[in-house]
């Protein structure tokens, strides 16, 4: 059984059609989008590792590594990463990573994402634990931290208030083309 330490779990509301998100998640541009990373003429294809660049002010000395781990049209996609890895002179490669998991469920209301990470339990007792802990890092908190980017295509469900403008990019960027 996994411990509450070692995972985040967090649920999306996005108001589209499943087959939308999917290709906001497996589009490896679109991805990069989402998340702040630039990933232009990359794909993504199980069992390959994929780096972007890091595009988020503040983080664009950063590249970020990911080991795509399984892709199920328009159900599931996950990967593994070394998440926090925010300081470009470590080299985390011996250090354990974090399984990140996207299911996707059809609802009336539009796609609900299950985000689930886990593996923070792996790490040694001498990590920082600041750099490793489920409730400063990982996937499921980098969407709670980035709410405005949610807002506009993804929006949280506890998330009470979006603008008018940014609902209305939202609906032009991410409506069915």
């Amino acid at each position: 059984m996994t411990s509450s330490t070692d995972r985040i779990e967090r649920q999306i509301l996005i108001e589209a059609p499943r087959s939308r998100v999917w290709r906001a998640l497996s589009n490896a541009e679109e991805f990069g989008d989402w998340f702040g990373m630039d990933f232009k003429g990359k794909t993504f294809v199980a069992g390959m590792p994929v780096q972007g660049r890091i595009i988020h002010p503040g983080y664009e000395h950063l590249v970020c590594e990911m080991l795509i781990e399984r892709i199920e049209p328009e159900r599931l996609f996950s990967w593994r990463w070394h998440t926090g890895a925010i300081d470009p002179g470590v080299d985390y490669s011996a250090d354990p990573t974090t399984l990140v998991v996207f299911e996707l469920e059809e609802l009336d209301a539009g796609t609900l994402v299950h985000i689930v990470e886990t593996g923070f339990d792996k790490y040694p007792a001498g990590a920082p634990r600041e750099r490793v802990s489920p409730e400063q890092q990982g996937v499921g908190s980098a969407v709670d931290q980035h709410r405005e980017t949610c807002c506009h295509g993804l929006r949280l469900l506890r998330t009470k208030r979006c603008s008018r403008a940014r609902r209305n990019e939202t609906r032009r960027r991410f409506s069915p083309r």
